[in-house]
C-alpha cells in the first residue's frame, strides 16, 4: 500500500472525532489557533521520539510472560486456574526481538511468579512490557501491574482494576450497559445459587422474556474461544452451563446468540509510529478492523487452539465496500476505549445481530501480538498492520511510546527514574 493510501485509512480510521476526544483549544475556531496547536503538538511529538530513542537505548526492559505454577518455585500453594492458562512466552520473545530492532540493548524476559519481584530488583529493570495472563487465581490478569505499581516499575499494560474488568466478561459488559453500548443479552449463573432453571429463573426471564434461544453459554473470564458453546433451545443450557461451571469453578456467562457477522477490531492510544516516526491523533487509534471468517460447522469462531488464527480465517475490511461497518466499528472502538478510560492495546469482538446491528461482545485487555510470519499463522491485530502502512515494530514502537509519554507527562512523580535517565543522557 503507497504511503498516500495508508494515510487515507488512518484518516478514516480517526476522522475529526467528538468534542469531547479533541484538545481543549481556547477559540478553535480560530485558524491561527489550531496552527499554533498542530505546532506544539509537532514540537512534543518530535521532543517525546528523542526521548524515546535516549530511553530505549539505555533504560533496562523486562518482557513478562504468564508463569507456571507446575514449576518449582513458582508459587507457595498451587490453586485453581478458571481462566485457562498459558505462557505466551513465544510471543514476548516476539516483543522482545522487535524492541532490539528498535535499539533497546538491555531486553529480558521474565515469567510472572513469585519470583518475578526478586528478578526484576537483581536485573536493575526500569520499565516492563506485559505480556502475560497469570499464574493462577480468579483474576490472575491483574496479578502482574499490581506488582508493577507496588514497585513502582512503569509497564506497558493495563491498570489492575481495569485488566480485571476486561478480563471479566459479565463485568465488562455491565459497563457496556452503563455507557449505553450495544451489547448482547445476558445473564450469570454460578453453582452456589443452586441448580439452574431457565424457565423459572426470575432474572433470566427478565432479562430474555419470550427469548427461546439460540444461547452462547461460556465461561466470564477465558481466552481463544475455549469452552465456548452454542446452545440451540433454552432447556439445554442447564446441563452445558453445569459442565462449563465443573471446568471453571467460576460464573458462567449465557448469553443471546447473534446470527450476523462477527467482526474484530483493536484500539489504543493517540500516539502511533509510521515508517519509525510517531505522529499523535485526536483520539485513540482505532485498526485491525477484520471479519472472523466462520466455516461452514461453525456458530461461534472456533478455539484458537484447534484452528490456528490464518490469513484465510480473518478476511480484512475493505474501506469503501464495508464502508457501513467500517465506520460503525471505528465508533464503537473509540467509545469503548474513551468512556472506558483505556490506556492501552485492546481487541474487541464485535457481532452483529440479524439486522445487522453490531454488538460488542467481550474486550481482550492482553491481544496477541505474534508478529507475522508470510503465508503462515498470523495474529488478529498483525493482519490489520498493512492496512494502516505499518510495520509490526511501528506498532511495537506506538504502544511503547505512548506509555512513556503518558508516563513522563501525565504521571509525573511516578516514574522519577526514568526522568533522571534522561537528564543523565542529557547532560
Amino acid at each position: 500500500m503507497t504511503s498516500n493510501a495508508a494515510q487515507m485509512v488512518v484518516d478514516a480510521a480517526n476522522p475529526h472525532v467528538d468534542p469531547d476526544l479533541r484538545t481543549p483549544v481556547p477559540g478553535t475556531g480560530a485558524e491561527g489557533v489550531e496552527a499554533d496547536v498542530r505546532a506544539r503538538r509537532k514540537t512534543r511529538d518530535n521532543e517525546l521520539m528523542g526521548q524515546v530513542q535516549r530511553l530505549l537505548a539505555r533504560m533496562r526492559i523486562a518482557v513478562i510472560y504468564g508463569g507456571n505454577k507446575d514449576e518449582e518455585g513458582s508459587v507457595l500453594y498451587r490453586t485453581h486456574n478458571p481462566r485457562s492458562w498459558k505462557s505466551y512466552e513465544a510471543v514476548a520473545s516476539d516483543i522482545a526481538d522487535s524492541l532490539r530492532r528498535l535499539g533497546c540493548q538491555h531486553v529480558s524476559l521474565m515469567a510472572d511468579d513469585m519470583r518475578l519481584a526478586d528478578r526484576l530488583r537483581e536485573d536493575d529493570i526500569q520499565f516492563a512490557w506485559l505480556n502475560t495472563g497469570g499464574v493462577q487465581g480468579y483474576c490472575a490478569v491483574s496479578h502482574a501491574p499490581a506488582i508493577m505499581e507496588m514497585l513502582g516499575v512503569p509497564y506497558v499494560g493495563h491498570e489492575p482494576l481495569t485488566a480485571g474488568i476486561l478480563d471479566s466478561k459479565h463485568t465488562f459488559k455491565r459497563q457496556l450497559k452503563s455507557f449505553g453500548i450495544p451489547t448482547a443479552k445476558f445473564v450469570t449463573w454460578h453453582a452456589m445459587r443452586g441448580p439452574l432453571n431457565p424457565l423459572c429463573d426470575f432474572d433470566f426471564r427478565l432479562e430474555f422474556g419470550e427469548y427461546k434461544g439460540p444461547y452462547v453459554v461460556k465461561p466470564v473470564s477465558g481466552r481463544a474461544s475455549l469452552n465456548v458453546e452454542y446452545v440451540e433451545r433454552t432447556e439445554d443450557i442447564p446441563e452445558v452451563a453445569e459442565r462449563i461451571f465443573e471446568a471453571t469453578q467460576s460464573h458462567v456467562l449465557i448469553e443471546e446468540f447473534l446470527s450476523g457477522r462477527e467482526y474484530c477490531v483493536a484500539a489504543c492510544g493517540p500516539l502511533i509510529a509510521r515508517d519509525g516516526a510517531l505522529t499523535r491523533l485526536d483520539g485513540p487509534f482505532t485498526f485491525a478492523l477484520v471479519e472472523r471468517v466462520l466455516q461452514p460447522d461453525e456458530h461461534i469462531f472456533t478455539s484458537m487452539d484447534k484452528r490456528p488464527i490464518t490469513g484465510d480465517r480473518v478476511r480484512p475490511l475493505d474501506p469503501v465496500a464495508d464502508e457501513p461497518q467500517v465506520h460503525a466499528l471505528h465508533a464503537l472502538a473509540r467509545q469503548v476505549f474513551v468512556d472506558l478510560n483505556l490506556e492501552t492495546l485492546v481487541r474487541l469482538d464485535v457481532r452483529a445481530n440479524a439486522e445487522g446491528r453490531l454488538n460488542v461482545l467481550e474486550a481482550n485487555p492482553k491481544p496477541d501480538l505474534k508478529a507475522p510470519v508470510d503465508g503462515g499463522v498470523t495474529s488478529l491485530i498483525a493482519e490489520g498492520l498493512a492496512e494502516c502502512g505499518m510495520s509490526y515494530d511501528d506498532l511495537i514502537l506506538s504502544l511503547i511510546a505512548d506509555r512513556l509519554d503518558l508516563v513522563l507527562m501525565q504521571r509525573r512523580g511516578s516514574a522519577d527514574h526514568l526522568q533522571a535517565l534522561l537528564t543523565n543522557c542529557e547532560a
